[in-house]
């Protein structure tokens, strides 16, 4: 009879203490859930209940930087965490070293997000799964951005063009291995962001020569990753 009470009151406090955080405020538990650090937590925690799912979707309307890099993300996941961010200034969505899922749909998914125009940095790093087509239509609504890693990934000049044209405010942007870049690509992008200061051109097949035509457009600008052969024409390198 004794064990049988003390079973009854182990079982008990536990399901007390699991109703004590059922009745938690939304507002309470959203901000609970914002204290989470990780994006793998977040999404176990969206996968308890419904009404957790929409606190944790509550939670990321604070959060000003929001990274999937490490996890294995699909579109429609990256998508609505993004959507719930609406204060988000910094997204990474990186290739991750389990294979991240993301694709040009879910960067289309993604561009429709309310904190898109005011992303001010971006990160699509060795993205395998994106072309021109989900780039264009994300970088075209990013008008504040400063900052962009498209590196290791097969983008064209089209990205670059949708770049220039839509993100005035561009001071840094990777190009790391992006071997279907051209010339061309980069003259537009140097002649229309004229805030520019840094670009990593690093294992393009752009001919090395072709950089010291970037700098006739912006003297200052910091050429990274450029071989040698350059050095002697003036190119500022870091």
């Amino acid at each position: 009879m004794e064990k049988q009470q003390q079973h009854d009151g182990d079982g008990g406090g536990a399901g007390a203490a699991e109703g004590d955080i059922e009745r938690l405020p939304a507002d309470l538990l959203a901000h609970v859930l914002s204290l989470l650090p990780s994006f793998r937590d977040l999404s176990i925690a969206g996968g308890v209940s419904r009404r957790w799912r929409r606190a944790v979707e509550r939670s990321l309307a604070s959060r000003r930087r929001l990274s999937f890099a490490g996890q294995r993300t699909g579109d429609d996941t990256a998508a609505r965490f993004v959507r719930a961010a609406v204060n988000l200034r910094d997204l990474d969505i990186s290739r991750s070293c389990w294979g991240c899922k993301i694709t040009d749909e879910g960067l289309i998914k993604i561009s429709s997000a309310d904190c898109v125009g005011k992303l001010t940095s971006i990160s699509l790093w060795g993205l395998a799964g994106i072309t021109d087509k989900g780039v264009i239509q994300l970088v075209s609504r990013a008008y504040s951005l400063q900052h962009l890693n498209i590196g290791g990934t097969f983008i064209t000049d089209e990205s670059l063009n949708a770049v220039a044209n839509s993100c005035a405010n561009l001071k840094s942007i990777i190009l790391w291995s992006c071997r279907h870049v051209t010339e061309a690509g980069l003259v537009a992008l140097v002649n229309k962001c004229r805030r520019l200061e840094c670009i990593n051109v690093g294992g393009m097949r752009v001919p090395p020569e072709s950089f010291v035509g970037l700098l006739s457009i912006s003297p200052a600008l910091q050429i990274r990753s450029i071989p040698q052969i350059i050095l002697n024409a003036g190119v500022q390198v870091s």
